[in-house]
């Protein structure tokens, strides 16, 4: 208790210069001191086991000087009717990539090689044709069909509808294959 005591007397007076030019009501200044003084008597073993009382006596009276801060802070309530966050629905055809895994594998092995290639890994039709020692002509014919045929069996496997205007509506999705063990 004298370290208690003997840091109270050392910096009440600056404490309280500190808590008075953040707090406008003087009354209640002297409340947050005396909150202050009441958790050093109440913990004197952690005040007395400090190098610096004078940090921690500080450094409580900010903490009360926060907690006191944020219970005061006004606060709205929402109106009912206050919409809530929207989350953008991911159109159809984004959505329709879920399918792909699946449907690509069961592609010929060159229809695949090709999509692989020039769709996914981003490979120019020329870069292609240059891998695969053809043409650009038969690179780009190449390319075509295996997306019309990956188009097809998109369609057929995972029963894809479109709308009036063309665009995907709807889709039945199908989860890749599990590996066997």
């Amino acid at each position: 208790m004298k370290c208690v005591d003997a840091a109270w007397k050392a910096h009440e007076a600056e404490l309280m210069r500190f808590i008075a030019a953040r707090l406008p009501d003087r009354e209640e200044a002297r409340d947050l001191l005396q909150e202050v003084f009441l958790r050093a008597l109440r913990q004197p073993d952690a005040l007395c086991g400090v190098e610096n009382p004078r940090a921690w006596l500080f450094q409580v009276a900010r903490n009360l000087l926060i907690d006191r801060f944020r219970l005061q802070r006004q606060q709205l309530p929402l109106d009912e009717d206050w919409p809530a966050a929207e989350i953008p629905e991911v159109p159809p055809v984004d959505r329709l990539a879920d399918c792909l895994p699946r449907v690509l594998g069961e592609l010929a092995e060159a229809d695949r090689e090709a999509i692989r290639l020039c769709d996914i890994e981003g490979l120019s039709q020329q870069e292609f044709a240059q891998r695969q020692g053809l043409s650009l002509a038969a690179a780009k014919s190449r390319v075509q069909r295996a997306r019309r045929r990956l188009r097809a069996r998109l369609v057929q496997a995972c029963q894809v509808r479109f709308d009036g205007e063309g665009q995907v509506c709807c889709f039945v999705p199908r989860p890749p294959l599990l590996p066997r063990d």
